[in-house]
């Protein structure tokens, strides 16, 4: 992602490139610009063009910094991605002040006019200034952070960011889904407690219960232990689910991290089947019974 975007940039500097001399061009030839006009525009103060390159210089290092930067905590996280997010905003209208001055741009005058102007944008952009107040008020109220596993209008997976305007959201698929803070709503926040990974297994109707139950506290016990790191606890038998077709169901539920909710299961599942297989019981499939008078 990383390389498409820095080849994105590239050809976008390219193509502004040529734009600029093909417009310089076709001004200098019809005589709209005169070659002392040409002049007097990129005669800048050399000082000055020093101070935009050492701003330029410090937000970028700034940006890295706060990238090698990776703390545990998930609040801590939150408080980074946002002062990146900040900085890139900051350093931005900084630098467009700081070039406009270079090119000669009065900008007491553009500040005077800024009341003016924020009435207008105001109107024009209700939206932008609900995302970064929405995004504020959620960064305050510890609603979520960076690296919790969180549900947004039916789309799960984890925080990967927090900015000024939006929040970024992979998914167990890689797939980054970006959304407007003002449009964080019914958040349902997963990372809070454990979650618990469900598994359901049929058996027999002809299987001895009672004694399949009496076997399976050594069963579980032996399963948390290939897995603790996955597993927070035991498993545990909850009883009979419902009585099928072809079996009876029995569920069986283990705490687990959020991110492992899934590998729990199928982790479960499978210990199951082939735990049930060593007691001798296998799993029952459909079948049908033909009766001749």
């Amino acid at each position: 992602m990383e390389d498409k975007d820095k080849k994105k940039n590239v050809k976008k500097i390219i193509v502004y490139a040529v734009l600029l001399v093909l417009i310089m061009g076709i001004a200098l030839g019809t005589g709209q610009i005169q070659t002392e006009e040409l002049g007097r525009i990129f005669t800048v103060n050399a000082v000055a063009v020093c101070k935009l390159l050492l701003l330029l210089f410090l937000k970028s290092l700034i940006v890295w910094i706060l990238g090698l930067i990776k703390p545990a905590n998930h609040r801590a996280r939150s408080v980074l991605s946002l002062l990146s997010s900040l900085t890139k905003y900051i350093a931005f209208l900084v630098i467009l002040c700081a070039g406009l001055t270079i090119l000669g741009v009065n900008m007491t005058t553009v500040i005077a006019s800024v009341g003016v102007l924020a009435l207008i944008v105001g109107f024009s952009a209700e939206s932008l200034i609900a995302d970064v107040v929405t995004g504020t008020f959620m960064l305050l109220e510890n609603q979520y952070n960076v690296g919790d596993i969180v549900e947004v209008n039916g789309f799960r997976g984890t925080v990967t960011s927090i900015g000024i305007r939006t929040t970024c959201i992979t998914d167990t698929g890689d797939n980054v889904k970006i959304i407007n803070n003002s449009e964080m709503k019914n958040i349902l926040n997963r990372s809070d407690n454990y979650s618990k990974a469900v598994c359901d297994i049929s058996i027999p109707y002809e299987t001895d219960l009672e004694k399949l139950e009496s076997e399976l506290p050594k069963l579980l016990e032996s399963i948390y232990k290939a897995h603790e790191d996955t597993m927070k606890k035991v498993p545990v038998y909850v009883g009979v689910q419902a009585l099928q077709d072809s079996g009876v169901l029995l569920r069986f539920v283990v705490e687990v991290s959020e991110k492992n909710i899934y590998s729990g299961m199928r982790i479960l599942n499978h210990d199951l089947l082939l735990g049930f297989r060593k007691l001798g019981v296998e799993c029952p499939f459909p079948q049908l019974d033909v009766h001749n008078k």
